[in-house]
């Protein structure tokens, strides 16, 4: 697709008066301008369920407190504690076990109830089921992510953390996972888990990778 057939979007947007509702500065492509009225009443009426709602009160108070004050790991905490959590769950990988070890003693200092799971939970090999034998080369074991949903449903925990998943991992344990999840760590092994840092150097020292 060629830049004069790509469809405009949020991402295109370089005005951002969604924010103050300013409709005059709005772009013509914006989606705001252009939005589908029964899509957007379908989405606003989500927010009417009980649970939908006690999510978005607790996240928009957490954000209205401590914006700019809290780390992502406090206001984790902060958001477990107004949602009522009483059993935190953490799908960690294995390669942020011992992050996950000090994040779950904080919890417990806090008063929660932490169970974790490790991706490699099960030690089941890789090629059991059908991945090829050249992906060893990263470790026998398969990760499983489906496992650490499903264990963690089983232990009916209140809120899940996913720590240092794998991209595309993260996706299937946020798909088989009964509570609500929310990400601590997004893992980049080649960035120390700043995956910005990439964007941040796009056009120096990463502008390879804008190239076809």
């Amino acid at each position: 697709m060629t830049n004069e057939q790509k469809t405009l979007s949020c991402i295109d947007c370089a005005v951002k008066a969604c924010k103050k509702g300013d409709a005059e500065k709005y772009p013509e492509f914006c989606l705001t301008k252009n939005m589908d009225q029964d899509l957007l009443q379908e989405a606003l009426a989500c927010y009417q369920e009980e649970e939908n709602n006690r999510v978005m009160f607790t996240a928009a108070s957490v954000e209205s407190d401590f914006y700019g004050k809290m780390t992502r790991v406090e206001e984790t905490v902060e958001f477990a504690k107004r949602i009522g959590a009483k059993k935190i769950g953490i799908a960690t990988c294995l390669g942020l076990l011992e992050e996950s070890k000090i994040f779950a003693k904080l919890l417990r200092k806090k008063g929660f109830e932490v169970y974790g799971i490790c991706c490699k939970a099960g030690a089941v090999p890789k090629t059991e089921i059908g991945i090829p034998e050249k992906c060893e080369n990263s470790g026998k074991t398969m990760c499983n992510p489906i496992l650490q949903a499903k264990m963690l449903n089983a232990e009916q925990t209140d809120l899940n953390v996913s720590i240092g998943l794998c991209v595309g991992h993260d996706s299937l344990f946020n798909k088989y996972s009964n509570a609500l999840v929310t990400t601590l760590v997004a893992k980049d092994r080649v960035t120390g888990h700043n995956p910005c840092a990439i964007l941040y150097n796009m056009h120096h020292y990463y502008k390879n990778l804008m190239e076809d």
